[in-house]
């Protein structure tokens, strides 16, 4: 399963974001260093499923499945807030540091409001660029204090050197073509694990508290400021509160919510005040085209992974497995997956025994170097 972290300085919205994206009961504050230790969740992104295009009911074994809409399982970690020098051991910097070693992905909550300093002290103003200079500058820190400690001080030539790199640096998901790719860099070194580090993490910014004052004219500046820098990360608006919000009254029952919009079933229980606080909200999700924290999950790993779901079947006919259960599973996959990887995904044996597949849509024979298609329905035939 995909794993992602969500990162940041204290105050910034993490712990919400986290509650709103998995309803795990988590401590939220506007104290800094609310998160002590790493949360650890299930979230969901989401696809367009299959089922309308067959005119069928489907039945996940994992995820669910609204309207023909797809939700699927990953991994979020809501780890300690990031302060200044945390890579020297400041704050939680070791217990931020460790929790994200092992994950695939990284988002960035932002205050883009600017109502909070880099250690989550209310202030007037601080400007959003400097937030994301601070926390790349830790990331990059980071990296390089591992990758220094690992440079062996005698080597033969960069190939020997690239051997043990990724060897001693796998645990940051830090793999030998991208050590490949940079390591003429290595002279350096604060270029090279900046490199290294927007190979090995994808990451993206979720600029939160977008329905705060001046937030708009904020995230202007630092869209403006990533392309003139030629930093390549993509922002995304988001409102973790109001995300929160729409989800614990859904839960509640009082609102039936989509991800798109949302329907008020019981009126009476709601305050004149609080109804008017929701239509603000119904305005924030038509102008930002949905759920927050979904749009945030979902570009990145669909938009910058580029990750792709495929739903495996037993029986081509029916779409089922062998329980009779439709489109059970929604498999992800990265963007270079062939069939054999997917084979390897379901279980060992039918990768060992693969004899062909079959890509339902087109009822085409396949072999095992197909390379799959986002929502592709794969049947596989194996000895």
């Amino acid at each position: 399963m995909i794993e992602i972290a969500l990162v940041g300085k204290p105050n910034s919205g993490k712990s919400t974001f986290f509650k709103a994206a998995t309803l795990m009961d988590v401590k939220i504050s506007n104290i800094p260093f609310t998160t002590l230790k790493p949360n650890k969740g299930i979230a969901y992104i989401s696809t367009q499923c299959v089922c309308k295009e067959f005119n069928v009911k489907c039945n996940p074994q994992d995820g669910f499945c609204i309207d023909g809409l797809r939700f699927i399982p990953i991994v979020l970690w809501d780890v300690p807030g990031l302060i200044p020098e945390a890579h020297k051991g400041r704050g939680l910097g070791a217990e931020f540091l460790s929790a994200i070693n092992h994950v695939d992905g990284i988002i960035y909550v932002i205050d883009i409001s600017g109502k909070t300093d880099l250690e989550g002290k209310e202030v007037e103003f601080l400007n959003p660029i400097e937030e994301v200079k601070f926390l790349i500058n830790e990331l990059v820190q980071w990296y390089k204090q591992n990758i220094q400690k690992h440079i062996p001080k005698f080597f033969k030539d960069k190939k020997e050197l690239i051997d043990v790199l990724s060897q001693k640096l796998s645990g940051l998901r830090i793999k030998k073509e991208h050590l490949e790719k940079h390591i003429d860099k290595i002279d350096d070194l604060n270029n090279f694990s900046k490199s290294l580090l927007f190979e090995s993490k994808k990451m993206i910014i979720a600029a939160n508290k977008i329905d705060e004052k001046n937030s708009e004219k904020n995230l202007k500046e630092l869209k403006e400021f990533l392309e003139k820098e030629n930093i390549n990360i993509k922002v995304v608006e988001c409102s973790a509160l109001s995300e929160l919000i729409l989800r614990t009254l859904d839960q509640r029952g009082i609102i039936k919510y989509n991800f798109k919009d949302f329907e008020i079933l019981k009126k009476n229980e709601l305050s004149n005040e609080q109804i008017n606080a929701l239509e603000k909200i119904r305005e924030l999700l038509r102008k930002y085209n949905g759920s927050f924290i979904l749009n945030v999950l979902n570009a990145l790993v669909f938009d910058v992974m580029q990750y792709k779901v495929v739903f495996p079947v037993e029986n081509e006919n029916k779409l089922s497995d062998k329980k009779g259960n439709i489109l059970p599973n929604a498999i992800l996959l990265e963007k270079d997956a062939k069939i054999i990887d997917l084979a390897e995904k379901i279980h060992s044996e039918i990768a060992k025994n693969f004899l062909y597949a079959i890509e339902v849509k087109s009822r085409k024979k396949v072999g095992k170097d197909y390379i799959l298609n986002h929502r592709d329905i794969i049947k596989i035939y194996h000895a």
